[in-house]
Formats: C-alpha cells, sequence, structure tokens
C-alpha cells in the first residue's frame, strides 16, 4: 500500500514538474475607431501612452437658406472648438478645450475601464468620459444674482462598445448633465442615451452615424410640463485616416461643441430641416 501511495505521489509530482503548454493571452482587438471623437460624442478609444492629441472642431451655420450662403458655409452663427488631450497613464486621457460660443472651457478625463478581447473573453469595450465647464461668457449675461459657480456645467457618461468584425463598429452610451445656470424654462439636470456607430468601406475611410436623444424624466424635471426640452441629435459623415491624423466631414443637427451643452440645449429638429455642416481633425505625436 505504501509502494503504490508512493508511485500516486510521483505521477502527480512528475505531472506538474512537466511544462505545461500555455495558452496565448487574449489580446485587445483592434482599435474599434480611428479616433477618440466620433461626430460630437466619444469613443472608448484612448491613444498609447506618451501620446498628445490636438483636435480642432468646426460647425457652421444651418443649412436651410441653401446656395445663398452655401449651405450655411458662408453663414452667421459658426462654432469652432480647439482642444490638447494627453495620455499620461495606459488607459487615461485628460484633456482641455476652449469653444467660441460661450468661451467654455473645458476640462475632460477619459478612461478605459475594459477593453475588448480577440477571443471574446471580454466581448466589449467599456469606458468613462467625464468633463467640467466654465462659461466664460460676461458676468452681466450669468444672472442678477451673479456668482462665480454661475459659470459651471458638469457631464458624465458611461460608454459601452462592441467591434464586431473588420467593418461594423457600434457603441450606446448614457449620460447625466447638470447646469448651475440655466435659461428661464430649462431644467438644470438632464439625462440621456446615445448610439453611434462606423462601417468601413476602404482601409482609409468610413461612413459615421449618431443619435442621441435627451430624456424626458418627470422625477428629475422642475417644472410642471417640459418647456423647450432639448431635441435629439442625429448626425451622419465620412471618416478618413492615417496612422496619425483623423479627418471627419458631417452634417448634424447639434450647433454646441460640448455635450452637456447638447444635451440641454440643442432646440434643433432635424425633422424640420435644421441641419448644418461640421467638421474635426485630429493630429497625434508620440513623446
Amino acid at each position: 500500500m505504501k509502494k503504490i501511495t508512493l508511485l500516486h505521489l510521483l505521477i502527480i509530482l512528475g505531472l506538474y514538474a512537466y511544462p505545461q503548454e500555455e495558452k496565448p493571452a487574449d489580446r485587445p482587438v483592434r482599435a474599434p475607431f480611428a479616433s477618440g471623437m466620433l461626430i460630437d460624442n466619444q469613443t472608448t478609444v484612448i491613444p498609447s501612452v506618451k501620446t498628445l492629441e490636438y483636435a480642432i472642431q468646426h460647425k457652421f451655420s444651418h443649412i436651410d437658406n441653401g446656395f445663398s450662403d452655401l449651405f450655411g458655409l458662408y453663414g452667421p452663427g459658426a462654432n469652432i472648438r480647439m482642444a490638447l488631450n494627453y495620455v499620461p497613464y495606459k488607459n487615461l486621457q485628460v484633456g482641455y478645450g476652449l469653444s467660441r460660443v460661450n468661451m467654455y472651457s473645458d476640462f475632460s478625463v477619459k478612461y478605459t475601464l475594459l477593453e475588448q478581447t480577440r477571443r471574446n473573453t471580454i466581448p466589449v469595450a467599456v469606458g468613462v468620459f467625464a468633463n467640467f465647464a466654465i462659461d466664460g461668457r460676461n458676468k452681466s449675461e450669468l444672472g442678477k444674482n451673479y456668482q462665480f459657480t454661475n459659470r459651471f456645467s458638469y457631464f458624465t457618461q458611461l460608454i459601452i462598445g462592441r467591434r464586431f468584425n473588420d467593418f461594423v463598429s457600434v457603441q450606446a452610451n448614457a449620460s447625466f448633465t447638470h447646469f448651475n445656470l440655466t435659461d428661464i424654462g430649462i431644467d438644470h439636470d438632464k439625462i440621456a442615451i446615445g448610439f453611434n456607430g462606423r462601417v468601413n468601406v476602404s482601409p482609409q475611410s468610413s461612413i459615421m452615424f449618431q443619435y442621441d436623444i435627451p430624456l424626458k424624466i418627470k422625477g428629475i424635471t422642475e417644472h410642471r410640463e417640459f418647456l423647450n426640452p432639448a431635441k435629439p441629435n442625429i448626425g451622419l459623415g465620412w471618416e478618413i485616416r492615417t496612422s496619425t491624423h483623423a479627418f471627419h466631414i458631417y452634417l448634424s443637427s447639434s450647433d454646441g461643441m460640448i455635450p452637456q451643452y447638447n444635451a440641454l440645449y440643442n432646440l434643433n429638429d432635424w425633422t424640420k430641416g435644421d441641419l448644418m455642416f461640421g467638421f474635426s481633425i485630429t493630429r497625434l505625436w508620440s513623446f
């Protein structure tokens, strides 16, 4: 009996001592999007560590005047935003941007919690995005009982996305917006959901789409009925990309540049033709 027990022990030790075949690690899928931005939305994509990103976003005027102002390209009311984003640690990006309308200074942070993997060990990518914006207008435009905190607004968002194959990537998001000061009839808080994605049509170009829906939730409204509720924001665009650049040209129904403004103040109704052309350019540098 002792010999049998000893034999069993030697076999077990031998099995543990014999080199085991190691399975290769389940690596993340290739980036589901070419940029951290998709029209008016964020994606779960964050560049590699020590990458600096410079972004220019521009929206023209409404297209409803037709050829008289070349579909808004020469019309009044254009908006522009310039921003710098940096990646100090893996999957973490911080940034600062400045918009022309209301001179919003926005400070942002984005973190990818999960990356989708190639063998579906993790089937989706999950990211969080938040920003804090300061209204830069003259204080006379910010209420009679002015306080500096009247300038503040906040935005937080959860993003879940999946790259289905080499051609199609989609995302869904849910967000919460808060403004310390709003116009008469506008709530301070807003919850919204959205869907966006892209379809590759060539190695360097894609079709992009987005649809953001501000929700009417009576539990957080401050009025008996919804006055001047924000409208859904729809967008359709074309992307051209290289290893360090992404260029987007699109048609969108929102004229804002920061997400909390679009969630609370977008009164453009795309079903009535309230649309405008826009473009964005991003450039990456590694340090």
